[in-house]
């Protein structure tokens, strides 16, 4: 859109489209570089989909490895990146985020009040590739006290269902790890979570939400407090319309607040970190393999590819646009959006199944793989989109499951109307099949198959258990394979899963320095773009846990550097008065 020379509605050096953890990290650092900075954000909550993730970021190499013991190099790091995405990002792109995703890190470390600290135990998604690790890559940011935030607290988007104990009570990924399995000091963790809860007397007076918060709404409260220290303003409900240009330049922004069309300068550059376009079903139909719907992402409703769109509009290159941050998800009958399968399918005693009743995919794979997987086998005489996780009565004790929490602490009569529908049940694995409609033979002989795997501690058809990603989720308490138990103890479930996703990773495309990238190859001059609204530094695939939200911290530093750099450069270009 052409229409720079119209008066302004508001002035900024830079403007923030979104306020995700990758533009609140642009936010921040473009003040602290000395410019004025505005964020917009489309709904009335801020956080997007980072404030329900699990708020990790994947850093190799990064400050903290070496005090615990680790040892990483930005070779090692870059060969498995390039080894993982099979040659479908630019080497200078990977070059550029393994470069400075530690500085990032550092930065906010020493900086603002946002912290993480590495986690030994969580490997890599591939750790037997070249250059893969068995730890150390993936960051957690450290809880954070709600009580900061004031009353912003009630305007971050409140965490996803299936992160918190009991619907309500925030846990940290460790804390979470040690209950699911009952593994040694679990009842110790489960009555420090719930003391942590309760004992919040003024907030239980105030708010059913939690205010230790850990995760993705850990990380937004912190980045969200350090822009409050610096008095960054962030406009709330407030959607980008269209991006102003002149002279092949992005000087501004349309945004639309409180009924009204306003014009926003940004003299230096627009920062676009809105989020994809998985909840855009004509985008989806567009671009995604079929089927696609966006009632399956378990995103946010608001991610509908607007600041994608508006760059398109300006003859912006993108790619990746058939893939996405892939996830297995469970729909629960009122809910705003569905949960995405995590930890569920690593666990011991659950098998996932197509229509004609046949394994087809490792269900401990990382989540992304799983998804590749039901696309890949969908066809016209087996259906596996969806699919179905089928598990038995000691799984159902024993483990979570989507809404369900263990049988032991959620009885099957203590399940509420709404998720009891999503919920099948059987006597027998063929009374099973006949309910989900799947070939009952086939499951049969899967099952009889499965389990004889299982006792052996093998599973040769698909690998389930074989890599240290798989068992980091098993339950150490199951040997030899603490992600394989025969399934024999009736009655049987199955839960419908859907190919799901938690974004989607084709967008803008961009440069080194996050600048989108014309279709001539050529920078869009004043334009950038992060996060999900620019396709992934990670091309296909997921190499560690935070590779979302790492690579748009990361290039949203990057991108407020760049501008900070060419202001400078203006400012030293000016002609100097001599006194």
């Amino acid at each position: 859109m052409s229409e720079g020379n119209r008066a302004w509605d508001h002035s900024c050096d830079v403007l923030v489209v979104g306020t995700g953890a990758g533009a609140m990290t642009a936010a921040l650092r473009a003040h602290d570089l000395g410019l004025q900075v505005l964020l917009v954000e489309k709904s009335d909550r801020y956080g997007g989909t980072s404030a329900i993730s699990g708020g990790g970021i994947w850093i190799p190499d990064n400050h903290r490895i070496a005090a615990l013991g680790g040892q990483d190099s930005p070779d090692e790091a870059i060969r498995y990146i390039k080894t993982v995405t099979r040659g479908l990002v630019d080497d200078a792109r990977i070059e550029a985020y393994v470069a400075n995703a530690r500085k990032m890190v550092e930065y906010l470390d020493l900086q603002t009040r946002v912290h993480f600290e590495a986690q030994p135990e969580y490997a890599d998604y591939y750790p037997e590739a070249e250059g893969g690790k068995s730890g150390y890559r993936s960051m957690d940011p450290l809880p954070f006290d709600a009580r900061d935030l004031g009353d912003d607290f009630e305007l971050m988007r409140a965490p996803s269902g299936n992160t918190l104990m009991l619907g309500r009570m925030s846990m940290t990924m460790k804390e979470a790890r040690v209950m699911i399995c009952r593994a040694p000091g679990w009842m110790r963790a489960t009555l420090k979570v719930m003391w942590r809860y309760w004992s919040d007397i003024p907030g239980r007076l105030r708010t059913r939400r939690d205010r230790y918060l850990t995760l993705g709404n850990s990380l937004v409260a912190a980045l969200r407090c350090s822009l409050r220290d610096r008095q960054v303003p962030l406009w709330l409900e407030s959607p980008l319309q269209a991006l102003i240009e002149e002279n092949g330049r992005v000087i501004g922004a349309i945004v639309l607040r409180d009924g009204r069309l306003l014009r926003i300068q940004a003299r230096r550059g627009v920062i676009l970190g809105a989020g994809g376009f998985e909840r855009n079903q004509t985008m989806r139909n567009q671009y995604h393999p079929q089927p696609s719907q966006t009632e399956w992402s378990a995103t946010p409703p608001n991610n509908t590819g607007d600041a994608i769109r508006a760059g398109q509009t300006l003859g912006a290159a993108t790619a990746l646009m058939d893939h996405s941050w892939w996830a297995p998800t469970v729909h629960v009958e009122g809910e705003e959006k569905p949960r995405a399968l995590f930890v569920e399918r690593a666990l011991p005693g659950c098998i996932l199944v197509d229509s004609a009743g046949t394994r087809f995919v490792n269900e401990a794979a990382p989540y992304t793989d799983i998804v590749y997987a039901m696309y890949a086998n969908h066809g016209e005489h087996k259906a596996s989109i969806p699919c179905w996780m089928v598990f038995d009565a000691d799984f159902r004790h024993k483990y979570p499951c989507g809404p369900l929490l263990p049988g032991y602490a959620q009885p099957d009569r203590a399940l509420s109307e709404q998720v009891r529908r999503g919920i099948h049940k059987a006597g027998s694995l063929d009374e099973l099949a006949r309910a989900i409609g799947v070939d009952a033979q086939g499951l049969v002989d899967t099952v009889e198959r499965f389990n004889v795997m299982a006792q052996a501690g093998r599973d040769s058809d698909f690998g389930k258990g074989d890599s240290v990603f798989d068992r980091y989720y098993g339950d150490p308490g199951v040997t030899p394979n603490p992600c394989l138990a025969p399934l024999v103890r009736a009655p049987f479930y199955a839960v419908r899963i859907d190919a799901g996703d938690i974004g989607t990773k084709g967008g803008l495309l961009t440069d080194v320095h996050a600048r989108v990238l014309a279709d001539n190859g050529q920078p869009i001059d004043g334009l950038y773009a992060i996060g999900n609204t620019a396709a992934s530094v990670m091309g296909a695939t997921y190499p560690g846990a935070g590779s979302t939200i790492g690579p748009a911290m990361t290039f949203g530093y990057l991108a407020a550097n760049h501008i900070g750099s060419r202001a400078e450069e203006k400012a030293d270009a000016r002609p100097k008065t001599i006194a």
